[in-house]
């Protein structure tokens, strides 16, 4: 009788024994639900690393940010815990858009940001009716922006400010050398050779290369594409990603050493149906000449942008009917004084952008101080 008296549960502590309560079970689930999503957003983590834009948005998609009523019912504080979502981190989801075949994709994740609030001022520009004369003349061009259109206009290379002086340097170093008994025919022969093949094939990306590692034509390339970044950003055109290295914009096919891909879901929509409004066609244009007013506003002029004339130029000529030469240069100095006044009025953002691109940060992070410079001016 004592022997099986020792095996009873001990009357000292009955509540050992008893069911769980309802809050109790509720704080265990949500705590095992929290390490669930820590795990999971480690998944989001190796989405956004490999690029896999369709993963990362799917993630993201399937994040409940609501409060369960029950754990509200349980408390606030409990119910904090059962999603973990870390600051910030759903912005990341931008870094996976550079390698996406669908832009289409690429324009649900910008999307699926602003719904969220993420993104409040993705967009701000583009219902904007931009007043000003239509008929824009070199005259009205400097009065609005206080330039004359020649510094609006792409310099080709031997042309501007700081590449002339490279090639007075070179040609006056050859004659010295020359001079000197030196004979540097031949070796001179083959380098303008090798530069003349990438010009023709690789469209001067190794030049572009070696160019780069000079800070200041590395910077104004950097300011170019701020331009067009903030232009986008601001018209409500998803931005797939900020090409810098030539090598890589060869192998993306963007013409240039550097480029910003954009996507105008309208102008797309309208162009496959064989038409295309102004409202579209403004819009683009703005994005394309912004790169150019960029330079002009922090430089004085601009000397890059030869690859954005030639596709303003090609796509003028698409048209139905193709837009005439002189109705052409009218169109590029009304886009390009939109730029230049829109970036003006965003000074700071455009500034925080150059500042994002200049330190390497990615496209996410750089978008985070357009919002940043942009909400500190209000």
């Amino acid at each position: 009788m004592a022997t099986t008296a020792s095996f009873s549960p001990p009357l000292a502590s009955p509540s050992r024994w008893s069911p769980p309560s309802r809050r109790r079970r509720l704080r265990l689930r949500l705590r095992v639900r929290a390490g669930s999503s820590l795990k999971e957003w480690g998944d989001f983590e190796d989405a956004v690393r490999s690029r896999d834009l369709p993963r990362a948005l799917r993630f993201l998609q399937s994040v409940d940010v609501e409060t369960p009523p029950a754990a509200a019912a349980a408390g606030a504080a409990v119910a904090r815990v059962a999603l973990p979502v870390p600051p910030g981190r759903d912005w990341e989801v931008l870094d996976a858009c550079i390698d996406a075949d669908d832009m289409r994709l690429v324009g649900r994740a910008y999307q699926f940001l602003a719904d969220r609030g993420v993104l409040a001022n993705f967009g701000k520009c583009k219902n904007i009716v931009l007043e000003g004369p239509r008929e824009v003349t070199p005259t009205v061009l400097k009065e609005m922006t206080g330039l004359e259109a020649i510094k609006l206009a792409p310099k080709k290379w031997g042309l501007s400010g700081n590449s002339s002086y490279v090639l007075i340097g070179f040609l006056g170093g050859v004659s010295y050398l020359l001079n000197q008994g030196v004979d540097v025919r031949a070796n001179l022969a083959a380098i303008l050779g090798l530069v003349a093949a990438d010009a023709m094939f690789l469209g001067g990306t190794c030049v572009a290369q070696i160019s780069c590692f000079w800070p200041p034509y590395k910077r104004r390339i950097l300011v170019h594409e701020a331009g067009h970044l903030l232009t986008a950003y601001l018209m409500g055109c998803p931005i797939r990603g900020v090409i810098l290295d030539p090598f890589v914009a060869l192998r993306m096919g963007i013409q240039g050493q550097a480029g910003t891909q954009f996507w105008d879901e309208k102008m797309e929509k309208e162009l496959a149906e064989g038409h295309l409004s102004s409202t579209a066609f403004d819009r683009y244009c703005m994005i394309l000449f912004a790169g150019i007013a960029a330079e002009a506003l922090v430089y004085g002029e601009a000397e890059g942008g030869e690859n954005d004339e030639n596709l303003f130029r090609s796509l003028c000529i698409l048209l139905d009917p193709p837009l005439s030469v002189a109705q052409m240069a009218n169109r590029a100095r009304w886009s390009v004084m939109q730029s230049y006044n829109l970036l003006k009025w965003h000074k700071k953002a455009h500034r925080a952008a150059v500042k994002a691109l200049e330190s390497g940060h990615s496209l996410s992070t750089v978008i985070r101080r357009i919002e940043e410079a942009i909400s500190s001016d209000k």
